[in-house]
């Protein structure tokens, strides 16, 4: 033993040690390192889970979408978990959400050439490819110039009146009720304006049957897209085929000028005739009546359903808006309003903002990556969807104070740039942004010129199967005629 440590401190060994001490720092550095870049890697990715292959966390997002909490439901949590950012897997894509002002100016308010417009699956065959919400950058250009004429205001204002005749025709019939569902019947007003601004139907039935199939359509925006008999899916598609071949046949007998009518539908066909190659096709004509009945239709009255919801709660807000309506020289008006509404109440117009920050019926925005890219830090792969989190940022408190308190006053001042995006941003804004808030308006002020009303369950669950927030109650009233208070 004691040979064997003298051999040990003898020089050739000895003169060793330094290699071997060097070799150990060297080596223990780049074990250090190999996980340390792992982790680089990792942070480069937005956090978050991607489920099983193929599959992903499908499952998980249709639990959500066919409970009551709501589809938004999936993405709440998982913001809550992984931050402002993070990244999952849905129906075989990537999907990123994102909350952040910054982020919506990017990809929303400039139209980065980096990304460009995907809906899901499902919502793309639904609507049809030619839809507005599904075509690319200049596709959506193109078909916007030749529709957006019909939405400035001038042209809305016959819509606008005519939805006010069937509210106070509405509202007439409710004074003997003992219970409305103000979400049944905002549904319908609307759909009637809107098919009669659009292609001029007002005959019950044929609004009966044509409701109908929309309600299928709309069902199952965010249903699995299972193409089998019985599924969820496989009707809306059956229904969305019975719309395509009655607005086929709208256009042929147009065309053929067996039929005219002064609509929407006339006018681009007026429009195609004089512009030869520049005009739209058939197909994107019906894909695009049938996206705006469907985002005309459901997101204003499941936002007038809200707001009355939120007026409810709020009885100071609600008496001081009544005290004001009342002041008016109008409110006892018989005729129709017209888009002047937009200018006549001030603070009513804070109310409907207000209603639609908290309401944030549209809850995200997507766009597809065309390239790798970086958003907050994070490496975006091409081909992922990117979702800007709108729901998210009308709750941040960065973004607005008491972001969960109903406060109309609020937007006495401008809100932070990028921070309001119930209508979108950019270049792909709502065009029925204005008349979706007129109708709330109109609503608004026939309603409480004409009655005091009580909702009489507060349930906030949410329709399931439905991909816009809608109450699963309908938001029932009671109402009293205001001639009929005591003094």
């Amino acid at each position: 033993m004691v040979n064997m440590t003298l051999h040990l401190l003898t020089p050739p060994f000895f003169q060793l040690v330094p290699l071997v001490l060097l070799a150990f720092i060297v080596l223990r550095t780049l074990l250090k390192a190999i996980p340390s870049s792992r982790k680089a890697a990792v942070a480069a990715s937005p956090p978050g889970n991607t489920g099983l292959p193929l599959i992903g966390e499908t499952l998980a997002f249709l639990a959500a979408y066919n409970s009551s909490r709501g589809v938004y439901d999936f993405v709440r949590i998982r913001h809550l978990r992984y931050g402002r950012c993070f990244k999952t897997s849905i129906l075989g894509c990537t999907h990123v959400f994102v909350s952040s002002t910054e982020v919506a100016k990017t990809l929303l308010g400039s139209e980065s050439p980096d990304f460009t417009k995907r809906y899901i699956r499902s919502i793309a065959e639904l609507l049809g490819h030619q839809s507005l919400l599904c075509s690319s950058h200049e596709q959506h250009k193109f078909i916007r110039r030749h529709i957006s004429s019909t939405f400035k205001l001038e042209a809305m204002d016959s819509t606008i009146k005519k939805f006010d005749e069937l509210v106070v025709d509405t509202l007439r019939s409710w004074e003997k009720m003992e219970q409305i569902l103000v979400l049944r019947d905002a549904l319908k007003v609307t759909f009637n304006a809107i098919c009669k601004m659009l292609i001029s139907i007002e005959d019950e039935h044929e609004l009966e049957i044509l409701r109908n199939d929309i309600f299928e359509v709309s069902e199952a925006m965010l249903a699995f897209p299972l193409k089998l008999p019985g599924t969820r899916f496989y009707r809306a598609l059956k229904a969305r085929e019975r719309i395509m071949n009655r607005l086929r046949k709208m256009i042929d007998l147009r065309k053929r000028e067996l039929e005219c009518h002064e609509d929407f539908l006339q006018d681009l066909l007026k429009k195609d005739e004089s512009c030869n190659n520049d005009s739209l096709t058939d197909e994107q004509i019906m894909d695009n009546i049938l996206t705006l009945i469907i985002a005309g239709q459901v997101t204003t009255a499941s936002s007038i359903a809200w707001m009355v919801k939120y007026l409810d709660e709020n009885q100071e807000i609600l008496e001081k808006l009544r005290a004001l309506y009342l002041e008016l020289p109008c409110k006892d008006s018989a005729s129709p309003f017209g888009f002047e509404v937009l200018n006549l109440m001030p603070y009513a117009i804070k109310i409907v903002k207000e209603s639609l920050r908290m309401a944030s019926i549209v809850s995200w925005f997507p766009r597809v990556a065309l390239k790798d890219c970086e958003i907050e830090g994070f490496k975006i792969r091409k081909g992922w969807i990117v979702n800007v989190n709108a729901r998210s940022v009308h709750y941040d408190p960065m973004a607005y104070d008491e972001p969960f308190k109903f406060n109309p006053s609020r937007f006495d001042e401008d809100s932070k740039p990028y921070s309001f995006m119930a209508f979108g941003i950019g270049g792909r804004i709502c065009m029925g942004m204005n008349l979706a808030k007129a109708m709330m308006l109109v609503f608004l002020h026939r309603l409480i010129t004409t009655y005091r009303y009580k909702v009489i369950e507060a349930d906030t669950s949410l329709q399931k199967g439905a991909m816009f927030p809608m109450l699963r109650n309908g938001c029932p009233i009671a109402v009293t005629p205001v001639t009929k208070e005591p003094n």
